[in-house]
């Protein structure tokens, strides 16, 4: 029977996610209320925010489309007193580094993520796939059929966030070290966009210079290299993959 009355609902919500103690989808709960999952996602809110505002000690998570009931992490001290200690999953600055690019990236192949970091990555990413933090999210249409990685919902949970849009974006003050550490690995100097600076703009660069201008040194071995537009790029994306990590 339909669900009109909003506290009802709430109830209802409630009583799912207890019993099932797992995340559950929007459109189940909209089934179990038999309203639209509109109403449903509205009902599941309602209740997390009255958990919030009580300061209960279990909580309502948002994971994309779902919503699952969980124990409130600051509780974890009290709870092992009563309940056997789990196994704390520890995750190494390799696991940690590969997980990141994953989660930027996804859905990325091993190969991708291998190429970031200049080293295999085979026993991170089954390490991580072990911890259920990332899983085969498919196939990649080409030779081979490559395996694409992506986060789980797992991942959510422990991290925090409800999707992986809300992961913390890189500051601008995090690009332009990027961007002087590229300079300074490949020699020359990039301009606003982060691509080589054109003859035009050099000789403007080095006339600022003859004025005495605050600018950044212009080398004459830079004006000698010549790297292509991919290679610029490809590196300005390692750099920034690496930040991120950090």
């Amino acid at each position: 029977m339909r669900v009109d009355d909003l506290r009802e609902q709430e109830l209802v919500v409630e009583a799912v996610l207890f019993t099932m103690g797992q995340s559950v989808e929007i459109r189940q709960l909209a089934a179990a209320l038999e309203t639209t999952e509109k109403e449903a996602a509205a009902a599941a809110e309602r209740l997390r925010e009255r958990y919030d505002e009580e300061e209960r000690g279990m909580q309502i998570l948002r994971l994309e489309d779902s919503y699952q009931m969980s124990t409130r992490a600051k509780f974890y001290s009290n709870l092992i007193k009563v309940a056997a200690t789990p196994k704390k999953q520890v995750l190494s600055d390799v696991v940690m580094e590969t997980l990141a690019i994953i989660a930027y990236k996804q859905p990325v192949t091993k190969a991708d993520i291998e190429k970031i970091r200049g080293v295999k990555s085979d026993h991170a990413v089954n390490r991580l796939i072990e911890y259920n933090l990332v899983y085969e999210a498919g196939r990649m249409d080409a030779p081979g059929r490559p395996a694409l990685f992506a986060t789980t919902e797992e991942f959510l949970r422990r991290f925090g966030v409800s999707s992986t849009v809300e992961l913390p974006e890189m500051n601008m003050e995090q690009r332009e070290e990027i961007k002087s550490e590229v300079e300074e690995e490949l020699n020359l100097k990039l301009n606003g966009d982060g691509l080589p600076m054109s003859d035009e703009e050099l000789a403007a660069l080095a006339e600022a210079e003859a004025e005495n201008i605050d600018s950044d040194i212009v080398t004459e071995d830079s004006k000698k290299i010549n790297y292509t537009e991919e290679e610029i790029n490809t590196k300005i994306n390692e750099e920034d993959e690496r930040h991120e990590m950090q």
